[in-house]
């Protein structure tokens, strides 16, 4: 990716917001954003125009996009429904991920996050301010780490999952695919696929 080649972000609501300031921060060129809200065509995030519904991407051709789209469901279904973008990942310039690191296409991680070594971090994941993942960690694909999250080594976080802001997780527990883990939870023992948990320790309450 190469700074002056544009870049579309999709969705215009506030977590776009940090997703265009990590954008420009890193000195990329964005070039608009898309969002089937009609009452946002028109506006400006940051500066960047919002240009319209995402039915207006397939008129562009072969793009550069990001999904700006906090909620990772929708997220999900978004990505899935476009074939011919090429995703990006972004890296704040402010973050310090260890060169072993590996970053799958669409993920962006925000300002002041670090990453340690050997963490794999699947595509479309958020890693969001503040957030903190040491060695050796697991995260599928669409997962979103809030701000101020705090994971531990060996950690795994499965596709869809999230971990509210502040919430803590400990050496070499498993949370389950499409899981929630509420704000300020310390998470001590494995969690199942589905689940919602919250707490000191955190515990599954559906």
């Amino acid at each position: 990716m190469k700074p002056h080649e544009p870049i579309h972000v999709l969705g215009a609501g506030g977590h776009a917001k940090v997703v265009v300031a990590a954008l420009q921060s890193a000195g990329l060129n964005v070039a608009g954003i898309y969002d089937d809200d009609p009452v946002t065509h028109g506006h400006h995030v940051l500066g960047v125009p919002v240009l319209g519904g995402l039915n207006m991407l397939a008129s562009l051709g072969q793009i550069q996009a990001v999904c700006a789209i906090g909620n990772n469901a929708t997220r999900r279904k978004v990505v899935s429904s476009l074939k011919s973008i090429q995703w990006v990942s972004v890296i704040h310039p402010t973050a310090w991920v260890h060169e072993s690191v590996k970053i799958g296409v669409g993920t962006v991680v925000f300002a002041g996050v670090v990453i340690q070594p050997d963490t794999v971090v699947g595509a479309h994941a958020i890693v969001n301010t503040g957030a903190t993942v040491d060695h050796d960690c697991q995260l599928g694909n669409f997962i979103h780490l809030a701000p101020g999250v705090h994971l531990a080594g060996g950690v795994t976080v499965n596709e869809g999952s999230f971990l509210g802001i502040g919430a803590v997780v400990i050496p070499g527990v498993h949370i389950g695919a499409w899981t929630t883990v509420g704000a300020g939870a310390a998470v001590l023992s494995d969690l199942s696929d589905g689940v919602t948990a919250v707490g000191v320790p955190a515990r599954a309450i559906r």
